[in-house]
Parts: structure tokens; sequence; C-alpha cells
């Protein structure tokens, strides 16, 4: 059974805000954040991670319930990878190109192909809808857990604790963790690899330090700096043993003689990557579109379809013909065409909110060209879910209380939930990389 959240409660949220209105309070918290996150490089490209005085509160209820729901639905995403691994009918509906689909197949050396993944969704009337899975490269982990330690030294925390426990949600340890498991033996060197210039290069700096006050040595790589040769991967003459891969598979391939030394050493078992590049399969957008549909309902308990019925919206491939929705048999473009107002129409295999159209926000003629393009590309479309708002204690020029939407997004380490991203936005898309949010860690709640 699949519990309901309760809503964190009210009372919590008006102390803290109560915290912030003491004489000098919000002015030191303010200065808290500002010098922490600067002193900390918490910043994306050259904004601050953080812009809100109060962290996200949640209560123990929520907690318990977002963990059910996501790990009953990992199992599930499990169980649709095996299948997907054996049945090349069904593999051909993820639209693989060729090399995704061969390094899907090669052995990654390790069980699960995404020790560390994210489910991205919203809580509403109690109840958490996954919108994505980030199976590939989950990311945000380690500037989480830096804010955590921003807010601990916050006068409105402290007066807030007066009244209430609060336990921060910390994530990055475990993805150190995964890295070991996953390799399964002493490592000497670990590359943290991605492209140059990259606003995300803080928390590969963040991870680096981690890394090394574990006793390990670290560094920050480009694919152009990787070489294999007789059997080893290095990165500017070091020898590498793991690879923490933060670059996507997309733009690797899209670069095939810069890909070439991580591709080869992975292929031959050489190196350990993490993670894998058997994780592209369940990355695909078009994993929910299979989760969802009820032709492959019989790869799932029962108590798993429930889950994905209460926990995964309504998700299809776009093409031409008949699907079903709401128990009914339905053309699925006509569908599309008409029921804008409640749908998302996303490209398969992209990032950052690239490419995603909400229908409720664009004219018929962009939705209409849209779907034209939908149809010969390689798009999913999505049931809207409702998006929770909150006010949250703003620092602008001054503290503004601002009503902004407000996400849930779960780190599963190896199935097991340890961890919340949570980002804020005045924007109906919630994404720090498309420059429309604000990440604020969240902390569980109870009286004290």
């Amino acid at each position: 059974m699949v519990v309901a959240a309760a809503p964190v409660s009210a009372s919590a949220i008006a102390a803290y805000h109560a915290a912030l209105e003491q004489p000098g309070v919000a002015d030191a918290s303010a200065r808290v954040l500002a010098d922490g996150q600067r002193e900390a490089r918490a910043v994306f490209g050259d904004r601050p991670l953080c812009v809100s005085l109060r962290p996200n509160l949640v209560s123990s209820a929520d907690l318990r319930a977002y963990v059910s729901a996501s790990e009953r639905l990992y199992v599930a995403l499990g169980k649709l990878e095996k299948a997907l691994l054996k049945n090349d009918d069904l593999r051909r509906e993820l639209d693989l190109d060729p090399e995704e689909e061969t390094l899907a197949l090669a052995d990654p050396g390790f069980r699960a192909s995404s020790p560390s993944a994210r489910l991205d969704g919203f809580v509403s009337d109690g109840v958490i809808r996954y919108v994505e899975y980030n199976a590939e490269s989950p990311a945000g982990m380690a500037y989480n857990d830096v804010l955590v330690s921003i807010f601990e030294r916050m006068p409105a925390l402290r007066a807030f604790r007066k009244r209430f426990r609060a336990r921060p949600l910390r994530a990055a340890g475990r993805q150190l963790a995964v890295l070991r498991r996953a390799h399964g033996r002493k490592i000497g060197t670990i590359a943290i690899v991605d492209w140059r210039g990259l606003p995300t290069l803080t928390e590969f700096e963040m991870f680096q330090r981690l890394l090394e006050e574990q006793g390990m040595k670290a560094l920050i790589c480009a694919p152009e700096d990787l070489t294999y040769r007789a059997g080893r991967l290095r990165c500017k003459g070091v020898a590498i043993d793991v690879v923490y891969r933060r670059v996507l598979l997309s733009e690797l391939l899209a670069r095939p003689q810069v890909a070439k030394a991580l591709l080869a050493a992975y292929k031959a078992g050489d190196v350990t990557v993490v993670n894998s590049f058997r994780a592209k399969l369940l990355h695909k957008k078009m994993s929910l579109a299979l989760l969802s549909d009820d032709r492959y309902a019989s790869l799932y308990t029962p108590a798993e379809r429930r889950a994905i019925a209460k926990h995964v919206p309504w998700t299809r491939k776009v093409r031409e013909g008949h699907t079903t929705y709401g128990g009914k048999t339905i053309d699925l473009a006509d569908f599309v065409l008409r029921a804008k107002d409640r749908l998302v129409l996303k490209p398969n295999d992209e990032y950052g909110g690239k490419g995603v159209i909400l229908g409720w926000t664009v004219d018929a003629h962009e939705w209409e060209q849209t779907l034209l393009t939908a149809l010969t590309a390689s798009y999913v479309v999505q049931e809207k879910v409702p998006v929770p708002r909150e006010a949250f204690p703003v620092l602008l020029d001054r503290m503004h209380f601002l009503d902004l939407s407000v996400d849930c997004d779960p780190y599963l380490f190896w199935g097991k939930v340890t961890g919340q991203l949570t980002r804020l936005s005045s924007s109906a898309l919630l994404n720090v990389t498309a420059g429309a949010g604000s990440v604020v860690p969240t902390y569980v709640v109870g009286t004290a």
C-alpha cells in the first residue's frame, strides 16, 4: 500500500516566517546566505543557487510517502529495463540510435545500470506524481548539501528550532558510496567527466573536495582529456579507475572522435563508469510512456501497477494511431491536438527543459506545429499534473514573500531514497539549467 502524504503543518511554515520577523533575524540570515554561497561558490554560472531564506519543510509523513512511492517505482523501472534488454521489439520503442543500443547491451560490470538516480515530481493533495526519471546523471546532490551547511548557520533556522525539530536531508555522501560499491575494489583515481566551461563546474569542485576528504584522488576532466592505451584509461597521463560521468551520452556520441577513448575503455571493461551507459534505456522520456502503457502491465505486480497508476501521469509516445486514455481507445494525434490545455510535449532525449512545450501556455498554432514536429521526430506526450505553490521569503532588494512553484525530486541510491532536490520557480517549468529556478535544501520537521 502506498500511503498518501500528509501536508506539512502550516504552523511550521508560519513559525519559520515568524522567526524571520524577529528584529535583525532576516537581515542576519540574508548575510549568512549571501556570504555562505559566495565562499562555497554555490552558484550556477553567475547566479546564486538559492535566493530563499526558508528551506523546504516536509513532515515525516511526507517523507515516508515519497520513499514508498519512489522505491516501488524504482523496482518497476528495473523490471522494465530487464524486459528492454531481452525484447528487441520493445527496445525499438525507445528510438535508440545504433551506438546507444550497443552501449546499452554492454555489461556495465555492476548490477544496477543507474545506482544513483532521481525521480522528479510534484506533490498535490498529498500525492506525489513523477514527470521525469533522471537515470543517466542526476545532478544537484552536492549543491543541496552545501546549502544545508549554510542554512545550519542561519539565525532564522536556529530560532525556528526553538519550537520545531528540523532534520536536513543530505545526499552527496551516498554518491561517494555508490562509486565505491560499483567499482568493488580499491579506487586509485576518480575522474569527474563533463565538458569544459559549464555552469555546473562548481558542483564538480564540491564533489572533488568531498572525494579527497575521503582519501581518494579526484580529477575534473573533459572527454577530450582522456586517452586509452594498453588497457588503461588516463586523464592527462593519470590512470583512471572510476569515471563519475556527468557528460550525457547523446552529447558524447555527437563528437565520436572525442568520445572514442572513454567508450572503448567502457566496452572493454577497463574502467568503471557511473552511471553506466546502459542507463540510457530508462533515461529516455519514453521509459515513463512504457511504464504507464497498459499494454505492458503484465511486467509488474498488482501493487506496482497501482503505484504506477497513482504516481505516474498518463504518458505516451507521439505517433499516428490509437492508444488508451481513461480506459477508452482514442486516436492519439487527434486527442493531443484537441486536449492541449492538459498536455505537455517533450523531446524523448533532452534535458534542462529543452524543447518542452506546456500546452496551456501556447496558442493553438504553436501547439499544432509542435505536434507536427513530434510526429516526425521522437517525442512523448504527458498529462499535466498539478504544480503546488507556496509562499517563500525571497531575498531581492529586500525580503519579499513570493508565491512560487515547488517540486519534489528524491534521489535513489541502489534503489533506496536518500536525500532530495527541491527547486522553486515563478515559472511553470522548474529547472535551474533553464534559468528559471532556485535550489533550496529540504528539512523534515516535527514538534520540539
